[in-house]
């Protein structure tokens, strides 16, 4: 979207929408809402919104790991919870993940309602109560796979979502401000061409709230495996994107 100000009083308002700008300029990018631009002889500009994004290999993993346990009364529930929940934990230290990597997100002891009762599979059809709960574990993508196997192998049942990060998202919220800033920069040049005239300097420029896109990868149900001969899953880091959406008003020569 844009306005250019040309022998207009001073004061008045020229309200320009996406539906207003040239066919060619459609061509160039996906543009914000319309936006009011105080336009006059003295202040001769074109404003422009551009989106862009960038995106890198995520350099950091979030593992959500979890189980599910049942019983038959609330204590007996409990201590298989308690030991379940301690086995876990011990495996991760042993394998070589740090206290501080590992943060609890939930847990819960609680009796099953009716319809839970009902829809028991045969092999728990005695059981009254469950016990959950549930942490993060943060590590380097090459890790991810290990953390989780180590946990599953360890009695988390209710484990496999990964969250692909940037221990750095400023620095890649940056590089999309930069390109969504060369983007508006191009955009107004070829609005200026297409009315006889030249851009000049950049007099303003408004970073607008990015989004952010951080993909995910599977959340699974797992049984306890006992066998150590069974391989870790192949797990391969996921591109983190970052996008940002530039305001910029430049003058026009």
């Amino acid at each position: 979207m844009a306005a250019l100000a040309s022998n207009q009083k001073k004061g008045d308002v020229m309200r320009i929408s996406r539906t207003a700008l040239p066919a060619m300029l459609v061509l160039a990018g996906t543009f914000a809402a319309a936006q009011t631009i105080q336009v006059s002889k003295e202040n001769r500009t074109i404003a422009v919104t551009a989106t862009d994004s960038a995106s890198a290999l995520a350099d950091q993993a979030v593992v959500h790991i979890g189980f599910n346990a049942y019983g038959t009364d609330e204590q007996s529930t409990y201590a298989e919870g308690s030991s379940r929940s301690n086995a876990i934990l011990k495996s991760l230290a042993a394998s070589g993940v740090s206290d501080d990597a590992v943060e609890s997100e939930n847990q819960n002891l609680s009796p099953l309602n009716e319809y839970e009762l009902k829809n028991l599979p045969a092999a728990l059809k005695d059981k009254r109560f469950r016990i959950t709960q549930s942490w993060t574990v943060k590590t380097s993508p090459e890790n991810a796979a290990k953390v989780l196997d180590t946990a599953v192998k360890a009695g988390a049942n209710d484990s496999g979502n990964i969250e692909w990060r940037m221990k750095d998202s400023a620095e890649l919220e940056a590089k999309a401000a930069s390109k969504a800033l060369a983007h508006a920069q191009s955009i107004a040049a070829q609005m200026a061409e297409g009315l006889h005239t030249k851009i000049g300097p950049l007099v303003y420029a408004s970073n607008q709230q990015p989004e952010i896109v951080r993909p995910m990868a599977m959340r699974a149900m797992a049984a306890p495996m006992a066998k150590s001969e069974v391989q870790p899953l192949a797990i391969r880091s996921r591109k983190v994107e970052q996008n940002a959406t530039v305001y910029a008003v430049f003058a026009v020569e």
